[in-house]
């Protein structure tokens, strides 16, 4: 991805409102115009800051895009803040989020963007893996262990490539095939995939 020039950023106290409404407003200008015509000042006129402002906080246009996506996909992503139902399968369904940067429709513009961005720059790719893929499955797989902790399920013969299964699919509809990752997409990952893998007796216990 390309850097502009930041002047400053050092030094200066960053105001976590500020971040967050520019955040809201490049998300709102996604998805209003395609990836092509987003620009700083875009993003800048509708948060009511200065270009210079955005620059200070991040390099470039690709960097703040990821950085609006990853704020609304993993904002509570850590393990004091995921939901403890005592069920995996409900603990999956109070992790999604039905309005998740509005709704389908809108949700699916900004992610067109973000497919754009990845089909201009493949190095994008570890970028938004980095920002979105890898904090869910993160998420997935602290879930999974403490289902298996707790005794619900076997230790799954793979836990890491069981936890990458719901992000890796949802990002490649989203970004790849550009189709609205809704509810019953994602349950049906969550029955027909991971769950029917976790029934499943694990290779080493056979």
């Amino acid at each position: 991805m390309t850097s502009t020039p930041t002047a400053g950023k050092a030094g200066r106290r960053r105001d976590p409102e500020k971040d967050a409404q520019i955040l809201r407003a490049t998300l709102d200008v996604l998805a209003e115009t395609d990836y092509a015509d987003v620009t700083i000042e875009l993003v800048a006129a509708r948060a009511g800051a200065g270009r210079h402002t955005i620059y200070r906080r991040w390099d470039s246009k690709d960097e703040l895009i990821l950085a609006a996506i990853a704020c609304t996909d993993s904002a509570d992503l850590g393990p004091d803040g995921l939901p403890d139902t005592g069920t995996l399968r409900t603990d999956f369904l109070a992790l999604l989020d039905p309005n998740w940067m509005g709704g389908s429709e809108r949700r699916l513009r900004i992610l067109s963007s973000v497919s754009a961005m990845i089909t201009r720059s493949p190095r994008a790719v570890d970028a938004v893996t980095k920002a979105i893929v890898d904090p869910s499955t993160a998420a997935y797989r602290f879930l999974i262990q403490r289902a298996v902790d707790r005794g619900e399920y076997a230790p799954p013969h793979n836990l890491d490539a069981l936890a990458q299964v719901i992000p890796s699919m949802a990002a490649y509809r989203a970004f790849f095939m550009q189709q609205v990752v809704d509810e019953e997409f994602m349950l049906s990952i969550i029955d027909g995939v991971v769950l029917a893998a976790l029934r499943e007796p694990s290779v080493a216990n056979r």
